[in-house]
């Protein structure tokens, strides 16, 4: 009972800080329509920046304003410099130019920072106390919690989130409607590289540390948490995280960390084969 105990809250506090990243893939799904490839670098590229101003200054909050910050400076170069300037008739366009912003955004942090592994010890202590919980599993179910009530805020209770997504399902009628579409859309890639850049500085100090390629892995599986709960949905991208964390943990836990990637991909699969939306996604009205 106690090794089910601790599997359960293992796979919790892991499937929050996927949960964080799943939420920058939804973000930009509803703002966009676009699956962002890229986001897993960018947030790395953000995660360098918090801990190059904790280094210097020796305060790891200043670190963190800072990540925050370069992530939404990120969101909006790539936006204005890049993702503005492709074509949007076939939906593979996107996606290799975001795969090739992975491959430039890696090669520039390994050039300027180095290819080896860099501590990034995290803000609190990882040592487990109350209910098996320790104090950085509450700073992270907190700073999740709280970036998913502003979202659901945003979306469903201002004019913004509303302009938002209308931006992304209907641009030319929105346009005649007098919504600014470029806008929103930038709205949308600066809000995703946000919380993708708090999700760096989430994950990272679970994993082995500051790599460019530090993201690879959890990137993959927070994907999988994004289509489990529905690209559409945040609350599904969070329930979606928390699932895969209990996955991995409960897999890792009783037939060994070899077998985990080969769970992500069942899972991954099995939703896509029996509910390709999501399980969290709306269904569309049947039209006869």
């Amino acid at each position: 009972m106690d090794r089910i105990a601790f599997l359960t809250v293992d796979g919790l506090s892991r499937g929050a800080v996927y949960a964080a990243m799943a939420l920058a893939l939804v973000l930009i799904w509803r703002g966009a329509r676009i699956v962002n490839f890229a986001q897993g670098a960018m947030a790395v590229a953000a995660a360098y920046a918090g801990h190059s101003v904790t280094a210097a200054t020796g305060s790891f909050w200043l670190g963190f304003v800072a990540a925050l910050a370069g992530g939404l400076a990120l969101g909006w170069l790539v936006e204005r410099l890049v993702m503005r300037h492709v074509g949007h008739d076939r939906p593979l366009n996107a996606v290799i130019v975001a795969l090739g912003l992975v491959l430039l955004i890696t090669a520039v942090l390994g050039i300027v920072y180095g290819n080896e592994f860099r501590p990034a010890p995290p803000a609190f202590d990882r040592t487990a106390g109350f209910a098996g919980l320790s104090p950085y599993d509450v700073f992270v179910f907190a700073a999740v919690g709280v970036t998913v009530g502003a979202l659901a805020l945003l979306f469903t209770r201002t004019k913004a989130g509303l302009r938002l997504r209308a931006s992304a399902f209907a641009p030319e009628v929105s346009r005649l409607l007098g919504v600014n579409v470029s806008g929103m859309l930038l709205l949308g890639w600066v809000l995703a590289a946000g919380v993708g850049a708090l999700a760096g500085m989430l994950i990272i100090p679970t994993e082995f540390g500051l790599h460019p390629n530090a993201m690879d892995r959890s990137f993959v599986v927070a994907f999988t948490a994004a289509v489990v709960g529905g690209l559409d949905s945040p609350a599904g991208a969070v329930i979606g995280g928390l699932a895969v964390g209990l996955v991995l943990s409960f897999v890792g836990g009783y037939l060994g960390d070899q077998v985990t990637p080969l769970a992500i991909i069942v899972l991954l699969l099995a939703v896509l084969l029996i509910r390709p939306d999501g399980l969290f996604a709306k269904q569309a009205a049947r039209r006869i």
